[in-house]
Order: C-alpha cells, then structure tokens, then sequence
C-alpha cells in the first residue's frame, strides 16, 4: 500500500537523512516540537520502513536495519488485542452534547450510531469547533447534520494488523480507525466494537522497541 506521507513527516525524513543517526528529541528540536508530539509519526514512519531506528542509538534512514525485524514483528500484531473501547453517540443527539461527551471522554473523535446501534458516522474535533463557530443553537443541532458518513468513513477490521492500521491513519490523515463487525455487507451495515488511534499503534511500538 501507497503511504502518503504528511508535510511534517517529510520534514522529518529530510532530517533523518541528512542528519541521522539521531534522537527524537533532537528531531523535536529542530522542528521546535515537544518529542511527545512527535511520538505517532516516528513510530509510524518506523513502522512503514520509512525509518529505521536502533535503542540508545536513535532514527536513521536504512531499509536494510535490524529494525526491520521489529515491524515484522508489529505487523502481526491484530487489531483486536489492542483496541480500545469506542466512544459512541446516537446520530440524534445534539453538537452540544457531542462536545460535552469528546471533552469529558478526552478523545478526538467520535463514532455516531443509528437505532440499530450501527456505524452511522464520525465525528472530530475540527467538525464540532466549525459547528460552534458563529452557531448560537448548538442545543438544537443534530450530530447528523456535521458528520462524515459512509462511504466516507475509513474502519479498521479486528482481524487487520496493526500495520494494516497505521498505514490507513496516514494515508487518509486521520488520527482514529473505528474497529468494526461486518453485520451486512451489501448494505454497507457495521457495528463499532472499538478504536484504534496512532496513540494506541505508539505505545504498541513502544512496547517492542523502546528508543
């Protein structure tokens, strides 16, 4: 698959290449960031083989490291162990209780559901900051009128990796994957069992290789 890389993860590239090996937090200082902030794009970009990375050595750019076998090892990894618990409102509720939920929640989407209890929509932050913009009846505005919909709405398999994952956070520029179960195919009908973000697919490869 095709990864199309952010501004900032070119940025990051160009560094590595020309000055690797080096830190993360060398790294974060030359883009004047904080390392936390970069934390998901170089465990992503290491784990896509974009970069390669040794412990107590740091990032440096070389499709033929060791570290290779570190995201052989990660692309293995299922979804389903490592999913977290989706955080889901009924596409009735209202703009105003949707950014009560995401702040109380601390989570930078949410997945909407139908009567049914199925994948109806997603919701970020940016939806809700541009719904509250100038928008005086926040109480009366239906999540439905704001969210993404299918076929627009890019899920995530229990059964994929956590390779399969990141490569589909980067590719459309998301931070979260709704984990999903096929409840009717032709129709497109889906149940949300979880969530998958780049902080989960981070502290996944954190936990393989500590840098």
């Amino acid at each position: 698959m095709s990864i199309k890389l952010s501004k900032r993860q070119q940025e990051i590239l160009q560094i590595v290449k020309e000055d690797g090996p080096i830190t993360g937090k060398q790294i974060a200082e030359k883009l004047s960031l904080t390392r936390a902030t970069l934390r998901p794009d170089l465990a992503i970009l290491t784990m896509a083989g974009s970069l390669d990375a040794k412990p107590r050595v740091g990032y440096f750019y070389n499709p033929q490291s060791e570290t290779k076998k570190t995201t052989a090892n990660l692309s293995k990894q299922l979804v389903k162990h490592y999913k977290a618990h989706p955080i889901v409102v009924q596409k009735s509720a209202s703009v105003y209780d949707a950014i009560v939920q995401i702040f109380l929640e601390d989570v930078g989407t949410l997945y909407t559901v139908d009567e049914e209890g199925l994948l109806a929509g997603v919701i970020s932050r940016k939806d809700l900051l541009r719904a509250a913009i100038g928008n005086n009846n926040l109480e009366e505005l239906p999540v439905s009128v704001i969210m993404t919909r299918m076929p627009n709405i890019v899920t995530v398999q229990p059964d994929e990796t956590l390779l399969e994952a990141a490569q589909k956070l980067i590719h459309n520029h998301i931070d979260s994957l709704p984990v999903v179960r096929e409840v009717d195919k032709e129709q497109k009908k889906y149940e949300v069992i979880g969530r998958i973000t780049k902080t989960t697919i981070t502290r996944a490869y954190i936990e393989m290789l500590e840098i």
